[in-house]
């Protein structure tokens, strides 16, 4: 039996902006494979507040951390290590 386990510091909030936050080549190219097109713009145009960085990141950014753990319902679980 697999147990999973919560280790997310934080939860946070995704949000909807009208314009796409600028991404990165580096995290464009951590994402090929996993989404491009429609879903790679839209993930551009999800923000939330980092508490890593301390500043808003698109969503694309986020899901490239290694903090990263899970995206669920809208919010985001982040294990919060520097």
């Amino acid at each position: 039996m697999m147990t999973e386990q919560t280790d997310a510091k934080y939860s946070i909030e995704i949000r909807m902006l009208e314009k796409a936050i600028p991404v990165s080549k580096e995290v464009i190219q951590d994402l090929k494979g996993a989404a491009r097109g429609k879903l790679l713009a839209r993930m551009k145009k999800e923000a939330l507040d980092c508490p890593v960085k301390g500043k808003t990141v698109s969503f694309a950014e986020c899901f490239t951390c290694k903090n990263f753990l899970r995206r669920v319902k809208g919010t985001v679980g982040c294990k919060g290590d520097q």
